[in-house]
Order: C-alpha cells, then structure tokens, then sequence
C-alpha cells in the first residue's frame, strides 16, 4: 500500500518533562530504569521504542532500522520527571517501600531518585477506599483543585526548564463508575467541577487540567477518565492526543499473546479460568471490590474482541470467562497469573493449555510508560490529536474512535503501530501481501 508524503514533525528540541499522578511501585521503577539507563549500565529491555526495529520497504532491501533512529523521538537524556502523590516518600523512598528493586540498584540511583519529591496529590477517598494519605490538596471545588494542579504543572515547567510536557496516570485503580451527563460535553464536565459533581474522579481532574494546558494525556490504570465524550472533545479542541487505558502487562498480556493463535487454527475454547495473586498497593487497593470491578471490566473484555463469538458460534459461542485477583501481601510486586485455559479440537476433543506466569508488575510496566511517553510527545509533534487508536499495543482496554470496536491482537496492534510510523515517514505500509507471484 503506498504511503503519503512526509508528516511535518516538529523536531524533539529541549527537555521533555513527564508529568505522573501516583509516584508508588510503577513510577519509581521506571524512573530508576531511566536513570540506570542515561548512566549507560542498564539496557532499557521492554522498551519498544529503544530495542525494537522497524521494517522498510520489500524484504529484499534488508532495511529494518531501530525505531528510535527511525523516527524523531525524545531521547531518554532529555526526560524531567515530577509527579503527584498522598504520599510524601520522594522517589528513592517509594522504590525501597514498593521493594520491586534490589536494595543496591536503589542505593546506586539514590542521588537522582531523591530528588524527585512528590507534589500534593488531588485525592477522594471514595474513588480509592483502601488507601489514605496525608499529602493532598485541601479544600475549594473540584474545579480549584484543577487550577492547583495547572498551578503544579506550570511551576514543574518553569523549574524544570521542560520545553513540551506529557502526562501519563500510574496511580491506583478507582472504583467502577458509568459515564453520566456530566461527562457528555466540556460545558456540563466545567461545570460539575464547580458544584463538585460526585461523578467526577480524581483522575479526571488531572486529565482536564493537562487537556485544558495542551499536553497529552495517557491513562495507565482502567479508571473511567478521557474516555468519555466531554474530554475526548477537549482534546480534539486544543489538538492534544490521548490514548488509554490499564497497562497490558502480565496475564492480559499472555491472553492476547495466546487467544490469537487459537483463533488463527480455528481451535474451539470452552473456558478460561485466571487467577491472580499480588501483594503490592495495587493488590490492596484492588482487594476492593468496587476497585477490583473497574479492572474486571477490562480483563474480561480482551477474549470477547479476539474471539469473535458472533462470528465463530461453533468455535467460542458462550465460553466460561473468570477473572480473579487475590491480596496477597508476601508476594509483593512478583505477581503469579494462573490460566486453565479449556479448548477443543478435531471431532470436538477436549484439550487443555496451563499457563503460570511469575511475572515483575512494575518491571512489565515500566518500559510501557517510557514507550508512551515518547510516542505521545511524537504524536503532539506531529500535529496529532485525539484518540491514538495506533497506541492499543500497549492497553488492555483501548480507546477508539465512537462507533469502532477495539483490536486487541497484539499483533495486529503491532502492525498497526509501524504503519503508522511508516506513515509518518513517508514509507509504504506493509501488508505482506506478496504480489511478486503476479510481477
């Protein structure tokens, strides 16, 4: 498929500041990440915008260049880092308190990570039950709590110098919530942050604040927060992209990893059973069970898209789905996904996968977050806005446009993801199509 000319992109001039609601396990992790990595004695592994290549042209031109010489991205060196917590640890203590880091890589990075200090956090104790902190901004509407954090982020980007700004939430699951009729448009959302509207959560209050100041906004947890039509709006009006929402990581991952490849042999599935087991403050804050239904929501989603039940009735028609996520403070940030997963094959004989995934939460999400924050920054430069359906790689419950269904093929999302940036550049997209039987 041919390409169109060149996107005028912005080149990545000056400091890139990210700006992160939630400074716990996640966010001290990918801030040591990024340290280890500008002090050269750390690879940033997980990271696709750092590792991976990208195709160009036929297979016969051998032309696959890393995707960061490819495209005019932001150079880790260039990251500032602020955030938002209700906690006061600066970033050297929330690594040692989260305990996903070894003590003598924490100590290694101790200078840079100390002086990351979090600012007051904008809280409701009813969006997060099983947490409270002392550090939070008191008193005035919803809507004056959204000036102090425009306030922060103007202060954050005069002392830091930062010359563009990305927001990304690593904050913690809020409880389940439908969009109601203060979400349908930015008059009726602007004034619900007057009356303090109770449908409005704190994680749509940092969305506003950054849309209204320009900056893109990604949504890492699966809170109700720019997917709905008042913020969507806005950042179509001020020409910011955004793109969201609950970082694809552990088992999620594995289910769009393995649900593919049973759809593309047309094996038939029966059930799929998952549990979890987690000790971290996302554990705990999910051991709610209004916290826990906003993720279930989006777990439960991913085998839905993939499968296609309407479409395959013999194959996936009414397959038993369960979800499961248990506290367990021993395990820490080492969470272990168990999957039964219950399929059938020729003649309708009954076989059986087992996956028992032992994986680091916060190491899987941390390259996630370097990855959308220089792709976000791209996107702004690039005169792009609104969804950013070509970020679903990274996102167990994509946003897109109204109207379409999300892709949740983690390979289909990969292709989606460099054609877009083949696109930008000019280079045809790859279809592998394979018309050179007709040359």
């Amino acid at each position: 498929m041919p390409a169109k000319d060149n996107v005028n992109i912005a080149p990545p001039e000056g400091k890139l500041g990210v700006l992160i609601p939630g400074m716990g396990a996640v966010t001290s992790t990918f801030v040591a990440g990024v340290e280890a990595v500008k002090a050269g004695w750390a690879l940033p592994i997980g990271s696709l915008t750092q590792m991976g290549t990208i195709r160009l042209g036929k297979r016969t031109e051998g032309r696959s260049p890393k995707i960061k010489d490819f495209v005019p991205l932001a150079e880790p060196q260039d990251l500032v880092i602020g955030g938002w917590d209700i906690f006061e640890d600066n970033a050297y203590e929330a690594a040692l308190k989260a305990g996903v880091l070894d003590r003598a890589h924490v100590e290694r990075l101790k200078e840079p990570l100390s002086a990351i200090k979090p600012m007051k956090a904008v809280f409701d104790h009813d969006y997060v039950r099983r947490l409270d902190g002392p550090h939070v901004k008191q008193g005035g509407s919803k809507m004056d709590k959204a000036r102090m954090l425009m306030d922060d982020i103007e202060q954050f980007r005069k002392s830091t110098g930062a010359s563009r700004l990305v927001m990304i939430w690593c904050g913690s699951t809020e409880v389940h919530h439908e969009p109601t009729e203060v979400h349908q448009t930015i008059e009726n959302f602007e004034r619900g942050l007057e009356k303090n509207d109770p449908n409005i959560a704190p994680s749509q209050i940092y969305a506003y604040a950054a849309l209204k100041m320009g900056i893109p906004h990604a949504n890492g947890a699966p809170n109700l927060t720019t997917d709905v039509p008042a913020l969507v709006e806005l950042a179509r009006r001020n020409q910011v992209p955004i793109c969201g929402k609950d970082f694809k990581t552990g088992q999620t991952l594995m289910k769009t990893i393995v649900a593919p490849g049973l759809k593309a042999r047309m094996l038939g599935l029966t059930g799929w059973y998952s549990t979890n087991i987690l000790g971290n403050r996302d554990g705990e804050v999910l051991d709610d069970p209004a916290s826990f239904r906003t993720k279930e929501v989006t777990k439960l989603s991913v085998l839905e898209y993939i499968l296609q039940p309407e479409l395959y009735p013999e194959l996936y028609k009414d397959f038993y789905h369960v979800v499961r996520i248990n506290y367990y403070p021993p395990r820490g940030d080492a969470k272990e996904g168990w999957d039964n997963i219950d399929i059938f094959g020729w003649m309708g004989y009954p076989m059986q996968i087992k996956i028992n995934f032992l994986c680091r939460d916060s190491i899987l999400a941390a390259p996630l977050v370097l990855d959308l924050v220089l792709f976000l920054d791209l996107a702004q430069r690039a005169g792009m806005k609104g969804i950013q359906e070509w970020l679903s790689f990274y996102f167990k419950a994509p946003m897109t446009a109204p109207g379409l269904y999300p892709e949740h093929d983690i390979f289909i999302q990969l292709m989606k993801l460099k054609n877009t940036l083949r696109w930008m550049r000019g280079e045809d997209l790859i279809t592998h199509l394979g018309l050179e039987y007709y040359d």
